[in-house]
């Protein structure tokens, strides 16, 4: 290279080098290179300097608050804030029992002041306790504590797989007590920069610790006994299978595993052979469908467990909004692994009437030593024994309690004494308190609208069937998944019984059912079972009673599923909500143009032709009214046959005749009173029928 183009090419590159380091005088920030080891753990040096041009917002919620970018560079969604409240409370009742096995007491901000006004002790005497339990100790026997925002070296580690905006890990950290550090970790380096900029934002460094690098492989190094994660908190856009198996083996024995599922279109049943293969089993179209996206999802869980000789044991399971949220433990042990297999169940669904048969895989055998063998089965015959119709097959899915009761009763319990802890406290007692109800034993639910429907007869109020259920001697409860959902012990034949029943004091007009209906083969036999619908005390549960809220209000128009987090990012206002009115329907099919529909109507005979006493033949096209005698005998000619609009047989005649049925329809022009459905038989040509008439287009007269 010559001198000349030497000189400006160095001048040129020490001029960037000094506006590069004037920038980052200017700003505060040492310049330098990353610094190697964080680098080759995946982390990122935080508070990088941002472009000025990109705008953000701040939100608050709990007691984090955030920067976040409104371009969709980093993905949030504000609707879930009762997820993530459900998750803080969990969090804190698991640490609350790790951690008085070590002899560490929790604090929770608000929990005291709530616990002196229920026990009504005044400060001075509450003093005077704690001086004589503090007495009553040795010196190496002070109970320990562990507050909010500090560092418990006994504490829990806990892993947020997929952090986007570091909203959640924030919340651990200043809601959370008796942690001793968070992993918010994110694959978007975009992300990671804004996850060290809210933590400084928070003043969480010391506890928050960002990491860039994939999830999988993250929870992949952490395999070793001494290196797991006491929680592993994932929220993934749409499905976490492919995260489960890490997260299995990532979690320390006895630890929290939270997982949520956005893919509910997958799990509700609509592509079954996609939820085979994410989580192993064939999901149905069924009014359960979201109690049984929870049971898939726990199945996928124990599955994957289960291949390293581990297995979970579910604490709460939620379906909520448009997801589902499963907090459950894992454990191992090579004896409980082998009974994983009596936890899992076939499902037969009928198609017609919608009655399900659960199928243990396997059955437990012996007295002095457990062993498991092949179910025997199917437990229904090829035709449903109610309606006739044919079963569908569903399944494998998890077939034991899906919640931990006394667990659920301690989060419930901590949530209403401490209203004030939470925004959405008033949902979450709601919940758990429905939750607390639920038969344990009984997997899957019936609807009031499905039984009703099914008969085709009006439905009962929900505390009429349920009273019927409990005069019969069941159990009945309701779900936290569906608002009009009965869980009972009752067997299908007294279900059924009991609407017969109901549909004798509602009569159904038997002559309009088929008789290949299952409304028709249901209603065809009399009940075994006399119901009682007088409404008892007890039909009425206490969660409804006392009117506790289970479904949020709307807190937004078009809230629910968020677009998925672009790079570069883009604007989540009106240009999406103009995109999204664009693609609205886009798979459905088009308007069908006028002409066009009348040509495909053309197709179909109408019913007099089946029944063969349509006058018109093999003439006949779509439903028609017959002509009067008078508007025939006008119409036909007198020389010709009978028959209006017969025609000698021949290919040529067919185009003749519809020729001729166009003309009849323009009577106006023609002077016929034949009448016709307009637009019947279209001509192509554009001309019309009076017009191709004159001009001797027709060559059989009208």
């Amino acid at each position: 290279m010559s001198r000349a183009r030497i000189l400006p090419w160095l001048n040129l590159t020490l001029r960037s080098a000094c506006s590069l380091c004037r920038a980052g005088f200017m700003e505060g920030q040492p310049q330098g290179l990353p610094n190697p080891a964080e680098m080759e753990n995946g982390t990122k040096p935080c508070g990088e300097e941002r472009p000025s041009e990109i705008q953000e917002t701040t939100v608050t919620e709990g007691a984090a608050k955030i920067a976040f970018p409104s371009a969709n560079e980093v993905f949030y969604n504000p609707v879930q804030e009762f997820n993530r409240d459900l998750t803080c409370a969990v969090i804190t009742e698991f640490a609350r029992i790790q951690l008085a096995a070590k002899g560490i007491q929790i604090k929770v901000p608000g929990e005291k002041d709530v616990q002196k006004v229920v026990v009504d002790l005044s400060e001075q005497e509450e003093e005077k306790a704690e001086m004589k339990e503090g007495a009553n100790l040795a010196p190496g026997d002070q109970p320990r504590t562990a507050a909010v925002g500090e560092i418990c070296e006994e504490g829990l580690r806990v892993l947020e797989g997929l952090a986007a905006s570091g909203l959640r890990s924030i919340r651990f950290a200043r809601e959370v007590p008796g942690l001793q550090s968070v992993v918010a970790n994110d694959a978007s380096a975009r992300a990671v920069d804004l996850i060290c900029r809210n933590v400084q934002l928070n003043g969480v460094a010391h506890l928050v610790h960002p990491r860039q690098a994939d999830a999988r492989m993250l929870m992949y190094q952490h395999q070793k006994v001494s290196e797991r994660f006491d929680v592993i908190d994932l929220d993934p856009y749409g499905s976490p299978a492919p995260f489960l198996d890490a997260a299995v083996q990532a979690v320390s024995e006895g630890g929290l595993l939270c997982v949520t599922c956005t893919d509910m279109a997958v799990l509700a049943g609509n592509s079954g052979e996609t939820c085979y293969s994410k989580y192993g089993a064939m999901a149905l179209k069924s009014r359960a469908c979201h109690e049984m996206a929870l049971r898939i999802v726990l199945h996928s869980l124990d599955l994957r467990a289960n291949c390293y000789q581990r297995f979970v044991v579910p604490l709460l399971s939620i379906s909520a909004d448009f997801y589902v949220r499963v907090f459950v433990r894992v454990f191992t042990g090579q004896a409980k692994v082998k009974a994983s297999a009596s936890k899992q169940a076939l499902v037969f669904q009928c198609v017609g009437c919608g009655t399900f048969h659960l199928q243990q895989s396997w059955q437990s055998v012996g007295s002095r030593w457990v062993k498991f063998s092949a179910a025997c089965g199917p437990p229904v015959a090829p035709e449903c024994e109610h309606c006739g119709q044919r079963h569908q097959l569903g399944g494998p899915l998890w077939a034991e309690p899906i919640h931990d009761l006394d667990f659920v009763g301690r989060v419930l319990e901590a949530v209403s004494t401490n209203p004030g802890r939470f925004h959405t406290s008033e949902r979450i007692r709601g919940v758990l308190s429905v939750i607390t109800e639920e038969l344990p034993d009984v997997p899957l639910y019936y609807t009031l609208d499905q039984l009703s429907s099914t008969i085709h007869c009006s439905t009962p109020s929900l505390l009429q069937l349920r009273s019927a259920l409990l005069h019969a001697g069941f159990q009945v409860s309701l779900s936290h998944a569906c608002k009009n959902a009965v869980k009972t012990d009752a067997p299908s034949s007294a279900l059924w019984d009991i609407m017969r029943c109901w549909e004798k004091e509602c009569p159904v007009k038997r002559e309009r059912l088929s008789e290949t209906s299952p409304a028709f083969r249901i209603l065809s036999v009399e009940p075994r079972l006399q119901a009682n619908f007088t409404i008892r005390d007890d039909a009425n549960p206490s969660s409804r009673q006392r009117g506790l809220k289970r479904f949020q209000a709307n807190p937004e128009a078009n809230w629910g599923p968020r677009p998925r987090a672009r790079p570069g990012g883009k604007a989540a206002g009106e240009a999406m909500e103009e995109r999204r009115r664009l693609h609205q329907n886009k798979r459905k099919e088009p308007a069908e143009d006028p002409v066009q529909r009348a040509a495909r109507l053309k197709t179909f005979p109408c019913k007099r032709f089946k029944e063969g006493t349509c006058q018109r033949g093999d003439e006949c096209c779509y439903s028609h009214s017959s002509p009067t005698p008078e508007d025939a005998a006008e119409a036909t000619p007198n020389d010709g046959p009978k028959t209006p609009y017969q025609n000698p047989p021949g290919p040529a005649n067919k185009e003749m005749s519809s020729l001729r049925r166009s003309c009849l329809n323009e009577k106006a022009a023609c002077g016929l009173s034949v009448h016709l459905p307009l637009g019947l038989c279209p001509l192509s040509s554009g001309l019309s029928a009076g017009e191709l008439c004159g001009s001797g287009g027709l060559s059989v007269p009208c």
